[in-house]
Formats: structure tokens, sequence, C-alpha cells
């Protein structure tokens, strides 16, 4: 799985708006459908209290936080599986991603035009999610015509058809009534079995609802919608209003926005709780180093062991990995100092064989 999110939504719902403000690096954007053409890329950083206080306890000359991917991919329209508005264009795009953040226009305004001249949520999920599910029906029918072929003239194929292609069947039973790969609820083996489709229905979605700026502190009834229809997908939910987070993105200062947010009655920005939420649906965690040259994040895979760990800061610290000197960051803002933390008996050795823990700081030892 791609460790990325593709944001995705018909056009003009606010994507492009939303992206410049996560990246601060403007993507173009304009009132007329596919603005966005080429996606863009930026990276954004991980909001993390977590390595904020340990810069108070351990200061550092430099901080470093951890990191996160944003695509940028155009509005799809009704028959994009089709090539309608470069349509294969942008599924192509979004078979590349780890997760889709599927942005939702949940606000009237007469201004901006909406590609289907009326705010529908309904209509425009469906829109999407149908297009998305015949993208992958078209992959899937020509896997398994292709496989049935070779089945007749291989038997070495024969007997992987035997798992494989109930499987594609009920794919596509599944995918031509429109509905996500995700609702068969498909078991470890049998998506490791149809990995190689790149299924993009099969992909995580976190619902971003596009607000005013009234609708922040109750959900209107878009936002109501939206919400019912991800609890029967089983997706997440961010509201966001697309303008303020652009105001909040052009602050120099940290301290300007959290006095903007703080005006607004809100602890912190949607944008942060979307980077948060897309980082951790795709299984990303994180693991800190501090001392007095730099505090850093770094970013693993939930289920990592320490060898693993330390080979995202080196391939040689993986290779020659020893122990690794390891405490819960929970612990030092428990006790104040890494002294403290030594003395309490909280920091620990741990061998080849243990499970990083999101929030571990960790000091490696090797030999290369």
């Amino acid at each position: 799985m791609s460790l990325n999110c593709g944001i995705v939504g018909l056009p003009n719902v606010g994507k492009s708006t939303i992206f410049s403000a996560l990246t601060s690096a403007p993507a173009e954007s304009a009132n007329y459908p596919f603005c966005t053409i080429d996606p863009n890329v930026g990276m954004v950083n991980v909001p993390d209290i977590r390595l904020d206080k340990i810069v108070e306890l351990i200061p550092p000359a430099k901080i470093i936080p951890a990191t996160f991917e944003f695509v940028d991919i155009a509005g799809l329209v009704e028959g994009a599986s089709k090539g309608e508005g470069l349509g294969n264009r942008f599924l192509a795009s979004i078979r590349e991603v780890g997760v889709l953040s599927h942005v939702v226009r949940c606000f009237d305004n007469e201004d901006i035009i909406h590609v289907n001249n009326k705010i529908d949520p309904i209509n425009d999920i469906s829109t999407i999610n149908i297009e998305l599910a015949f993208s992958d029906l078209d992959t899937v029918e020509k896997r398994y015509s292709k496989m049935s072929k070779m089945g007749r003239v291989n038997k070495d194929q024969q007997k992987n058809n035997q798992k494989l292609l109930p499987i594609l069947e009920k794919l596509i039973a599944c995918l031509s009534e429109g509905k996500l790969a995700l609702s068969l609820d498909l078991d470890e083996e049998q998506l490791e079995i149809i990995y190689d489709l790149h299924l993009i229905t099969l992909k995580p979605v976190i619902y971003v609802c596009n607000v005013d700026e009234d609708s922040l502190e109750e959900d209107n009834e878009y936002v109501k919608i939206v919400r019912n229809i991800a609890k029967e997908e089983n997706s997440e939910v961010v509201v966001i209003c697309g303008k303020i987070e652009a105001e909040i993105a052009e602050m120099e200062s940290d301290d300007d926005r959290n006095e903007f947010l703080e005006a607004l009655g809100l602890k912190e920005s949607g944008l942060n709780q979307l980077i948060r939420s897309a980082y951790h649906i795709l299984g990303m965690r994180t693991f800190f180093t501090a001392g007095s040259d730099e505090d850093r994040a770094w970013t693993f895979k939930a289920g990592f062991k320490a060898p693993q760990a330390a080979g995202v800061i080196h391939t040689d610290f993986e290779k020659g990995f020893i122990k690794a000197e390891v405490y819960n960051c929970e612990d030092l803002f428990d006790l104040g100092t890494e002294q403290q933390v030594k003395i309490k008996g909280k920091l620990r050795m741990e061998g080849k064989d243990y499970i990083v823990k999101d929030g571990d700081v960790m000091h490696f030892r090797f030999n290369v």
C-alpha cells in the first residue's frame, strides 16, 4: 500500500483550495471544472504535540517533524470510467495512492458553480463511487478473462484459479452494481491474492466535508448526510472550512494561527485532523530520537520490530543492529527529564524481537 493520500471529489468542491492550505504550496484553483489536470503533490508536516513537548524537555539545535504526502487529483465526473472529462488519466493517478480523501461540498453558494447545478452529497458521493467501482470492474473483468483462458491450457493456472476466480466473481457482482469492493469484507488471504489488481475501491476513505464558516461548530444537514453514509461504510469523517483553512495557511506564526482558531472556538484546524487521520489509517506510527543536536519524529509501519525501525533512519542501522535503548515519551512527560526516566527504571534495552510502539523514544546501538 502506498503511504500517501489522494484528494478526490467532483470538480469545484474545494479540493485544490484544501490542498493548497495543507501544503502551503498553492495549487491552481479556479471556478471552472478540470482546473487541475496533472496531479499536484505536496509534503506536509504531521502535527504531533508530543514532539513539541519533547522539544521543551530536551531542547535541540534542530527540530524535524514527520512528513506525509498528499496528492491533489483532478475532479471526476459521471462517465469518468469511460474516459469522460479526462477520466482515465485521473483514475490512473488515484490507483497510486494509499488512502482517499473524498472532498464533499457541504455548503451553499450561488457564486460557486456546482458541476450538477445543485448541492446533493448523496448524489455527489454516489457519482464518485460508481465511477471508481466501474473502473475497478473493468480491471477485474480483464483479469478474469485472461486467467480463465490461461487456465484452459496451463495446469498450474487451473490450480491457482480455484482460489482466484471465485474472488473475481464476487468482485464482478459487487462492482457491477456500483458498490465498493470494501463492502465485501474480504479476508487477508483473499486480499493478498488480488493485491496486484490495485483496486481503487479497496482503499480506505476519509470523507472531508467542506463547509461554510457557520457550520463548523454544529453539523449542517449536508454534513449529517455524509456522516450517515460514512457510518454505513465504516469510513471516517473530517469537517473542514476550506476558506478558513486557506486563511490559516497564510498566517506567518503559530501564535497568530492559535489566536485565530481560539477566536473561532476551535482547538485545532480541520486539516490537522485530516493529516493525522490519513496517517493512522495507513498504519503509520511515530517514534522519536532526541538530543542536543536534533529532536526528530520518524515514521514507521505499525508492527515494525526494532531493527526495521532502525532501518528507517539508515539501512546500516538495520544491518548492524545490536540493541535499542527505549522509553516511551509519556514517561518523559511524567518525569520531566531523561535522567529521571533512567532513575525510575523506565529506560530499557530491547533486542531484535522488540515491537516498536507509537511514541517510543529510541537510541540504536549498531555495528557495521
